[in-house]
C-alpha cells in the first residue's frame, strides 16, 4: 500500500492553519464555507454516480441487494443509511450496511479491523453475496484493505462492485466495476475525513438508496406510499397520503387503511377503484407492488 502522503484528503489547507486561535463564530463560518464545496464536488461526479446507480437498481429489480461496506466513518454512514430504509420504504433486507469490526465498531473504534483484506472478503462470503447483488465499498482514502478485499470478493462471486472514495485514481476504483471519486480536497482538521468526505459519502448513499427505491416503485409521485406505519406519527402520515392521492373523506381513508393493515397502496387502490381489500392487494401483487402500474392496469381493464 502507498503511504497516505500526497492524498488530497490528507493534505494541509493553509486557510485553516491557525483555527485553534479563532473564535467559535470564525470557525463555524469556515466550516460552513468548506461544507458548501461538497455538493458541488458531488455534482461534478454525477457522470460516475448515475451509471453505477442504474446498474445497481437493475440488479435490485431482479431481487438483488445493495450492500454498503466500509470501515470507521464510511462504515457507520453505510449502516445508518441502510437502517433507515425499512421504516421509510417497508423493505427489509434490500439495503445492508457491513462495517469492519462488526456491530461493535458502530459505537467503538476497532483499530486494525480496516487493515484486514481477508476479513473484507470473508464478510462477502458470510453475506452470501450473489450475482444480483451490488456491493458499494466506501473509503475516503480509496485504499482501505478491508473494503478493497470486500469489493474484489464480491466481484469474484458475480456481484456488481462499486467503489466510492474522495481521492483520484484510487486502488478501490480500479478494483470496482464502477469507480466514483468525489474530490472534496483537504479537511478543516487535517485528515479528519468524517467532515467533508463523510458528508459527500452521505449525499451519494442517499442517492443510491433513494433512487433505487423509487425505481422499485416504492413511491407514487413523491409520496412515500410504502411507509411502514409503525407509530402514531407514521399512521397520520399514511392517512394524509391517502387523503391527498384519493381526495376521499377522512373516515373513508381511515376505514380503507384499517382494512389493509395500514397499507397505503392497497388503501389507495380500494378508494380509487371500489375494490375490496383482498382484490386491491391482488392487483398490487400483479403489478409487483407498484401503485401507479396497478392503477393503470385496473383502468385499462375497466
Amino acid at each position: 500500500m502507498h503511504s497516505s502522503h500526497g492524498l488530497p484528503t490528507e493534505a494541509a489547507d493553509p486557510r485553516y492553519q491557525e483555527i485553534d486561535t479563532l473564535s467559535v463564530a470564525e470557525i463555524a463560518r469556515l466550516m460552513n464555507q468548506a461544507d458548501q464545496e461538497v455538493p458541488l464536488a458531488v455534482r461534478k461526479t454525477l457522470g460516475q454516480i448515475i451509471p453505477a446507480i442504474e446498474a445497481a437498481s437493475d440488479r435490485m429489480a431482479h431481487g438483488g441487494r445493495l450492500i454498503y461496506v466500509g470501515a470507521g466513518t464510511p462504515g457507520r454512514i453505510g449502516v445508518l443509511d441502510a437502517s433507515e430504509i425499512p421504516p421509510t420504504f417497508s423493505t427489509r433486507g434490500k439495503v445492508l450496511g457491513i462495517i469492519a469490526g462488526g456491530p461493535e465498531a458502530i459505537v467503538n473504534a476497532t483499530e486494525g479491523a480496516e487493515d484486514d483484506e481477508a476479513a473484507g472478503a470473508a464478510a462477502m462470503d458470510e453475506a452470501d453475496v450473489g450475482r444480483n447483488d451490488s456491493v458499494l465499498g466506501v473509503a475516503a482514502s480509496g485504499r482501505t484493505p478491508f473494503v478493497i478485499g470486500a469489493v474484489r470478493r464480491a466481484r469474484e462471486r458475480g456481484a456488481l462492485g462499486i467503489g466510492l472514495s474522495c481521492n483520484p485514481e484510487t486502488p478501490l476504483s480500479s478494483t470496482a466495476d464502477h469507480g466514483i471519486e468525489v474530490i472534496v480536497g483537504p479537511e478543516i482538521v487535517r485528515g479528519s475525513t468524517r467532515l467533508k468526505a463523510g458528508t459527500a459519502q452521505k449525499l451519494v448513499l442517499n442517492m443510491f438508496s433513494t433512487i433505487s427505491m423509487i425505481r422499485l416503485g416504492k413511491t407514487y409521485g413523491n409520496f412515500m406510499v410504502d411507509v411502514q406505519a409503525s407509530n402514531e406519527k407514521l399512521r397520520r402520515r399514511a392517512q394524509n397520503i391517502v387523503l391527498e392521492i384519493t381526495g376521499s373523506a377522512l373516515d373513508e381513508a381511515q376505514q380503507a387503511l384499517e382494512a389493509t393493515d395500514y397499507s397505503v397502496p392497497a388503501a389507495v387502490v380500494m378508494l380509487k377503484t371500489g375494490l375490496g381489500a383482498a382484490q386491491a392487494r391482488q392487483a398490487l401483487d400483479r403489478s409487483g407492488g407498484r401503485l401507479r402500474d396497478a392503477l393503470k392496469a385496473l383502468e385499462t381493464a375497466g
